[in-house]
């Protein structure tokens, strides 16, 4: 298998139709800012090394579990953070026919999820811009001064 060149870095960029939201280009980003579109083993590679339980809709099956478990006053505290596969399996089955009897039922559909996912990426994105340009100085004179020569 192909394994990520280390000088690609770890910049990426995702290409996402607005209309869809669904991403149709991945590509990663070389020191000069030059592009290269992913191979298939590569993003494999990379979602190996992502690893398990990155996948959204295990993230909201065991939050459901977790809204479950509130409800019953178990302590999730007490359940090991790395479940077996075979836990994992049985979470599944034993959460699935609970989520098509539930409002989460639509929640799970993969377009819901991508538009989650779109919306949450440009949420991130106008946050961390606006957080950036508070913490710049203003712009003009001020800003390239030096402070002035305390006299003795």
């Amino acid at each position: 298998m192909t394994e990520i060149s280390p000088s690609a870095g770890k910049l990426f960029a995702f290409t996402i139709d607005a209309n869809t939201a669904q991403v149709v280009k991945l590509e990663t980003l070389d020191e000069s800012g030059g592009r290269r579109e992913l191979s298939e083993e590569e993003k494999a590679s990379l979602a190996h090394a992502v690893g398990e339980g990155a996948d959204l809709e295990e993230f909201v099956e065991k939050a459901f579990e977790a809204g479950i478990a509130c409800v019953l006053g178990e302590d999730q505290h007490q359940q090991k953070a790395d479940e077996a596969a075979d836990e994992a399996e049985l979470r599944h089955l034993l959460l699935t026919p609970l989520i098509e009897h539930s409002s989460v039922k639509s929640l799970m559909q993969r377009e819901v999820l991508n538009r989650a996912i779109l919306g949450t990426l440009l949420q991130r994105a106008t946050k961390k811009a606006s957080a950036a340009a508070e913490t710049e100085p203003p712009p003009g004179p001020q800003a390239d001064r030096a402070a002035p020569a305390r006299a003795n």
